[in-house]
């Protein structure tokens, strides 16, 4: 399907240079681009899609995910842990991982996210036990068909160094850069409209070495791609940084050349006024992940600083294991319910929540040719039934994060319809879950 209208939308949020919100709208897609919007579009030979009751939006973008830990949620002895005790219960579970538990757990998370509205994903993968590789949730994302930014994640100091993983689970950093290369190599698309595009991603500044922060840094710059990391978490975080290095973390983070253009950070929840100024200065991302923070206790990021220090933000459901949902419209209401619960009501609205979800996203991940629905854009787009009973009475349709939905009824990612009437058209859903059960049922046994 090459060509489709969708005709007559209810409302299209364009989250264009002019913040445009269209009613009745028609939008074009002609090869997986976005050919035209407007009113009355003639498009003979193209599939039509009626848009009566539907709010279009762009699609939207996760910044920040584990797609591994699909496969533990709810995890016991993890359910009400901080972030060091939680990591501590959950390494020696990810240790019994394969190839086929990467595959399958990216599988179920990547269409848990499509059937949320999601038409793009960062993935954050540090670890790589009993022959895993990045390549297992490449796969995972070309059979469900969404745009895939893979991060070549590790972790290089365990246990026996005074780092935090076990070491049965730490790489050799030499090796680590070895991967790094290859899989950029195999898989990195620089090209607009790329599917798959590569980084480079260091787990955490507790769990590698200053020597593989700074070299990875180097050799993503050599590479041309980009650099993801945690950062700023929580106040052990902090501590640690203190205590290790004598700087906080953003400090750490400039000293190393992880700051700039090409720079994400997870979380950065503890960042004081002095490094949103560094992060505002430089052009650095921040993948705020709001369910995740107050899952594990980590606090409230401060966002509303952010954005107006001109920080670039886009939101992340993060990992499974420590959220435990991956839908990102629920994100983006947690987002903006909690700058109104920390500062005010009218701290953010939902429409700057959303942007924050779908353009602030495809900025953070360098993707200035999505994230807005204007010609010329990739034709990735969400499409909302605003006629069922989450949004009955609502005299604001558009405003989607006050009154719902939360999942999506059509899914258009590069043109193609991943998500058709709240199906997903790629795979059988139910046979992938019961995959997935039963490697979940073999974890706990």
């Amino acid at each position: 399907m090459s060509r489709v209208l969708i005709r007559g939308a209810h409302t299209v949020l364009t989250m264009d240079d002019a913040e445009s919100e269209l009613t009745g709208a028609d939008i074009l897609i002609d090869g997986g681009v976005i050919a035209a919007v407007g009113h009355g579009l003639d498009a003979e030979g193209a599939a039509i899609v009626y848009g009566a009751g539907i709010v279009v939006t762009p699609g939207l973008v996760n910044t920040h995910h584990h797609l591994y830990q699909t496969l533990t949620r709810a995890v016991p002895g993890a359910q009400d842990a901080m972030l060091f005790g939680w990591l501590q219960t959950l390494y020696p579970i990810w240790a019994r991982f394969g190839p086929e538990e990467m595959r399958v757990s990216a599988t179920i998370g990547l269409a848990e996210l499509a059937l949320s509205g999601c038409t793009m994903s960062s993935d954050h993968l540090y670890l790589y036990p009993n022959g895993a590789r990045l390549d297992d949730t490449i796969d995972a994302a070309r059979e469900i068909g969404l745009r895939f930014h893979a991060t070549r994640g590790a972790m290089s100091i365990g246990q026996s160094n005074g780092g935090l993983p076990p070491d049965a689970l730490v790489e050799d950093e030499a090796a680590i850069l070895n991967d790094c290369i290859r899989v950029i190599d195999a898989f990195h698309d620089p090209a607009e409209g790329a599917m798959v595009r590569v980084g480079v991603a260091p787990c955490s500044p507790f769990s590698v070495s200053r020597e593989l922060m700074r070299d990875a840094a180097l050799l993503a710059r050599d590479k041309g791609v980009m650099l993801h990391t945690h950062l700023a978490e929580n106040d052990e975080d902090i501590a640690y940084s203190l205590e290790k290095f004598g700087c906080r973390p953003g400090q750490y983070a400039e000293d190393l050349g992880w700051t700039g253009d090409d720079v994400w950070h997870a979380h950065c929840v503890k960042l004081d006024a002095s490094e949103i100024d560094l992060f505002a200065r430089s052009r650095t991302g921040v993948a705020h992940c709001p369910c995740s923070n107050c899952r594990l206790g980590s606090g409230i990021a401060p966002v509303r600083a952010m954005r107006d220090a001109g920080v670039k933000v886009g939101l992340g459901v993060d990992g499974s294991a420590s959220n435990d949902a991956g839908n990102l419209m629920a994100e983006a209401r947690m987002a903006m319910l909690l700058q109104r619960v920390a500062q005010g009501a009218d701290k953010m609205s939902a429409r700057e929540a959303l942007r924050l979800a779908t353009r602030g996203g495809a900025e953070v991940l360098g993707r200035r040719d999505c994230g807005q629905i204007a010609v010329g854009k990739r034709a990735d787009l969400a499409l909302w039934d605003v006629t069922g009973i989450e949004s009955a009475g609502s005299w604001d349709p558009a405003a989607l994060l006050l009154a719902g939905p939360t999942k999506v009824r059509h899914l258009f990612v590069e043109g193609r319809q991943v998500v058709r009437d709240g199906i997903l058209t790629t795979i059988d859903l139910s046979l992938a879950i019961e995959h997935q059960t039963r490697l979940a049922q073999g974890l706990m046994q």
